[in-house]
């Protein structure tokens, strides 16, 4: 386990840069008297990016059995579909469920099982609104596979959206995580697939709003 990714944080540390540039903005648009409407509007974008990159602690149920979600937002699609081409895996279908975040939401994933990470694949692709089914094959994206102590493989996807435009990933291949362990970040709006084993018993229905290391998605028979 990264120790990094477990420590507890009010503001996550990705958030600090962007904030300390408009803070930074503020106080010299203040200081030249330029706009006190510019320097306020650049004073509420700098706390609204600190709001933005909140991290607050969760408390994951600790079941090999359970699939946790890994953002915090809305279950936007539930189906059966093949993981992302460019994995070096078996092509076959699997349950995947969809999780749509907003720019209101927390945008730190975690991971929603405890596993081994065997892979990790980058995709470069497009910015089309991530509620979109063809989101998931033409945007940009950043897949994980975590293999389960019981060999199970759950396969997580970070999908960039319209604004979002940087995926981060906190680890690497062959690191340990544990469930609702921290692995990565995506910035201003974007969406995560779970991809599972097609008799996996769903817990959750389209329209739910999830938790990210809290919120039970399903379960493993």
């Amino acid at each position: 386990m990264n120790k990094h990714n477990n420590k507890r944080y009010i503001i996550h540390p990705e958030g600090w840069k962007f904030a300390g540039v408009l803070f930074l903005s503020s106080i010299i648009l203040l200081y030249l008297s330029a706009s006190i409407l510019i320097a306020s509007i650049s004073f509420f974008l700098t706390f609204f990016v600190l709001w933005f990159f909140r991290d607050p602690k969760r408390n994951t149920p600790e079941d090999k059995n359970l699939i946790i979600s890994s953002a915090d937002g809305k279950v936007c699609l539930i189906d059966e579909a093949y993981p992302p081409e460019e994995l070096p895996i078996e092509a076959q279908k699997m349950k995947r469920i969809c999780v749509f975040m907003n720019v209101f939401n927390v945008h730190v994933n975690r991971s929603p099982v405890q596993g081994s990470v065997e892979h990790i694949v980058y995709k470069e692709g497009k910015f089309l609104n991530a509620s979109l089914d063809k989101a998931s094959d033409k945007n940009e994206r950043s897949s994980l596979v975590l293999n389960t102590q019981n060999g199970t493989k759950i396969i997580v996807v970070q999908i960039a959206g319209l604004i979002a435009r940087r995926i981060l990933s906190f680890i690497s291949s062959n690191e340990e995580l544990n469930q609702g362990e921290r692995f990565g970040l995506i910035r201003f709006g974007s969406r995560v697939d779970i991809y599972m084993p097609l008799d996996a018993v769903e817990k959750c229905k389209v329209g739910d709003r999830v938790v990210a290391g809290e919120s039970i998605l399903a379960s493993l028979k």
